[in-house]
């Protein structure tokens, strides 16, 4: 596919275009959507073949700034 000289090349360009203090984050940024999509592929082929997904709760916020399971001043919903 690529040899040594393109890829060194290729990284020059990635450099002078993205700069070297963001390379770090868009590397991080890369390998959290390579998870994302991988725990996603898994969760889609679990559910093929009949398993449940592995999926986080909802947790609903409400305007206020709470999760709505108790007022902010402590008091019980009616």
């Amino acid at each position: 596919m690529f040899g040594l000289s393109e890829l060194a090349i290729l990284l020059i360009v990635v450099l002078v275009f993205f700069g070297a203090k963001k390379l770090p984050d868009l590397a991080r940024n890369a390998g959290k959507a390579a998870r994302i999509l991988k725990s996603e592929a898994k969760a889609m082929k679990a559910e093929g073949a009949g398993e449940p997904p592995h999926a986080s709760p909802i947790v609903q916020v409400r305007p206020g700034g709470g999760t709505g399971d108790k007022p902010e001043d402590g008091r019980a919903r009616p």
